[in-house]
């Protein structure tokens, strides 16, 4: 193994898998996890007869950075290699189908997300179900992960309940170093953590402006006197409005649903003025009431465009008061500047929640004239998707190579460069208004890892992030514990547990499924009338919808056009084999403007309109509800006939 460059621990941990056992590979972030697969997936598909091996990763990203990087380099000069997606492994049509049967090796990354609805699990549920028949050939499975973490479970035999469920789910057995513990160390070293705590700010006028126009929004809207609201500010008020919302949607009470939107947003303000700039608060309601100026449906769209309005300018007076600033953000520039200064070569990831937040963030550091003068060269990193905040694939891997290069040396990340992405070496890492679990906790500080880096929190003294650090820290001992025990137990405990839970989870999926099945089937579809969920007006049938490739529930009913309007056309980044996006569909109804969902082009012709359930309400025989997902609806939706579609809409060509 040597000639392959692995480490002694790394030698250690892969021995298991030689042998054709199914193993789970536990080792730190940045402890060469990948770089054991590859050697495992190569003494494969040297020793097994007609060998297969597939890497299944959790990102659409990591396919072409474990192929380009990894796996392609070292194996592609002797074997045939191709990119492929779990929608292989699900798709009905023959010749895109790929079948566990066909596979020899699974090698699946990040193997901790193997866990109730996950891809992952709906996988592995599949195998689990299989070997419980006895049905072969069936592929050898390698799972790799820095941390399966104790699934929120905080007492030692509920945290090793979950490293044996993670085991069943995989099949599998954990491994780690025994013997190369301080090589391990000595390749991973820790970072040093610090907690950099700032106090609770004396006084806040802008807040409390925030906090009093909620007051008067909260009277309008006539709470019912059953429901009480939390703390505004937090992230249970935000719960309680979302629950608001939902119930005047059931209860035709547009006023309290209305209300509820509006007072998430000026929410979102203050958990914002909490962590950023108060004009980054004010612009985010600034931003959410230009689209609400001129759209005014009824009485409650008035008063509540016009209270923002009324106290637009007092806002931005207070939010530009520098004496009232928020404190955090002066600590987190005192954290940087300490790693960054003129000459010294650093690289840093400040870790923040949201899209939003770290667009606001690079926005100060950009404007920050003494983090420009030491220096710092920032860009932002978030999630691959559709959206003016998302990045492309191609925007992603470019910033991550200006960071390896040197001419950035700070990236503003959400999640996205916790798990997964290769991102060199880093001497600072800061986690800035994050409540994570221990898992995301871990990958934050693994990115820290050259030699005297420093593993920062910046929070406020007694706040929740500190709190959930101080939580992590436990629960992070606790996992290492729950290995150790699963790693101890014998043989036959240990295989006699693992088919138990196998058992109960396979009982257990099929009890669920029969649910699901039997609430799909509470209503026919014709008697759902589907609604606008802002203005409730009665547009669509549920008959109406249908199923398209799987995953788009579109409408089919030519008449559906007289109750949207076309917005802008819809970019996507990726291309599709059968349809193309056209424009955002939105409600027509008097000035309601609801996004609906958008257009999709199909077989280069067909216009069909895509329903995002969410920006719906559904009017069922026994009363109004609101889903989230498709899969919820009490209703079958029938897949999508493409002849029938044609038949039904252009008759003339069946002349």
């Amino acid at each position: 193994m040597a000639d392959f460059g692995l480490y002694a621990y790394q030698e250690e941990v892969v021995q298991r898998a030689l042998k054709g056992e199914n193993v789970i590979i536990w080792l730190p972030t940045g402890g060469g996890k990948t770089r054991a697969a590859v050697y495992v997936a190569k003494k494969h598909l040297e020793t097994t007869a007609n060998a297969k091996v597939m890497v299944l990763v959790n990102k659409v990203h990591l396919v072409d950075q474990h192929y380009n990087k990894e796996f392609e380099p070292i194996l592609g000069s002797r074997y045939q290699l191709a990119k492929i997606l779990y929608n292989a492994m699900i798709n009905k049509e023959e010749f895109k189908h790929v079948e566990l049967s066909d596979i020899t090796l699974l090698i699946i990354d990040e193997c901790h997300h193997t866990h109730k609805e996950s891809v992952y699990n709906k996988i592995m549920r599949c195998y689990v179900e299989k070997k419980l028949l006895r049905q072969k050939p069936l592929p050898q499975i390698l799972g790799l992960t820095a941390s399966p973490g104790t699934g929120g479970k905080s007492t030692l035999d509920c945290a090793v309940e979950h490293v044996l469920q993670i085991c069943a789910n995989l099949d599998s057995v954990i491994v780690s170093t025994k013997n190369y513990v301080p090589e391990l160390k000595k390749n991973v070293p820790k970072p040093m953590k610090t907690f950099d705590i700032v106090e609770k700010r004396g006084a806040d006028p802008f807040g409390d402006r925030l906090k009093w126009i909620m007051k008067q929004i909260h009277e309008y809207m006539d709470v019912p006197p059953d429901f009480k609201l939390r703390e505004c500010g937090t992230q249970e008020y935000e719960g309680d409005v979302m629950i608001l919302e939902q119930r005047g949607v059931r209860e035709n009470n547009r006023r309290l649903a209305q209300c509820a939107i509006h007072l998430r947003e000026y929410n979102d303000a203050l958990l914002i003025n909490d962590t950023l700039r108060m004009m980054d608060a004010f612009r985010s309601l600034e931003e959410f009431y230009s689209t609400k100026a001129a759209k005014a449906f009824d009485g409650t769209d008035i008063f509540l465009v016009g209270l923002f309005n009324e106290n637009q300018v007092e806002l931005k007076n207070l939010a530009t008061n520098v004496v009232y600033e928020n404190p955090k953000m002066a600590k987190l520039e005192s954290v940087l500047l300490n790693q960054f200064t003129p000459g010294v070569q650093s690289k840093g990831i400040l870790f923040s929640k949201t899209r939003k937040s770290t667009h606001c963030l690079y926005d100060w550091v950009t404007k920050n004239t003494a983090l420009q003068e030491a220096g710092v060269k920032a860009d932002i990193l978030t999630g691959a998707g559709n959206g003016n905040t998302h990045m492309t694939q191609n925007e992603q891997s470019n910033t991550i190579r200006r960071f390896r290069k040197g001419s950035l040396n700070l990236l503003i990340s959400t999640s996205v460069a916790e798990e997964g992405l290769d991102i060199p070496e880093c001497n600072l890492v800061v986690r800035y208004g994050l409540l994570t679990n221990e898992i995301a906790q871990q990958q934050a500080s693994g990115r820290a890892r050259a030699r005297d880096s420093q593993y920062s929190v910046v929070a406020q003294a007694g706040g929740p992030e500190l709190r959930r650090e101080h939580i992590n820290d436990f629960l992070e001992e606790l996992t290492q514990k729950a290995i150790a025990k699963v790693q101890s137990m014998r043989d036959a405990e240990f295989y006699r547990k693992r088919i138990e839970l196998q058992i109960e989870a396979v009982s257990s999926s099929k009890t669920s499924e029969d649910c699901k099945t039997e609430k799909k089937g509470l209503f026919a579809a014709s008697n759902v009338k589907i609604l606008c969920r802002s203005c409730f007006k009665a547009v669509a049938s549920g008959s109406d919808v249908k199923l398209l490739e799987n995953s788009h529930y579109v409408n089919i009913n030519p008449d559906f056009k007289e109750f949207y309007r076309q917005g802008e056309r819809v970019l996507l980044q990726k291309r599709f084999e059968d349809w193309e996006p056209g424009c955002t569909v939105i409600c027509n109804n008097g000035n309601c403007n609801k996004d609906w969902g958008f257009e999709m082009k199909y077989k280069e012709s067909n216009l069909l309109p895509n329903m995002a359930i969410k920006n719906f309400a559904l009017e069922t025989p026994v009363g109004r509800m609101t889903v989230k997902k498709w899969k919820d609806a009490p209703f079958m939706v029938e897949e999508f006939s493409f002849e029938e579609y044609c038949y039904n809409n252009m008759p003339d060509l069946f002349d």
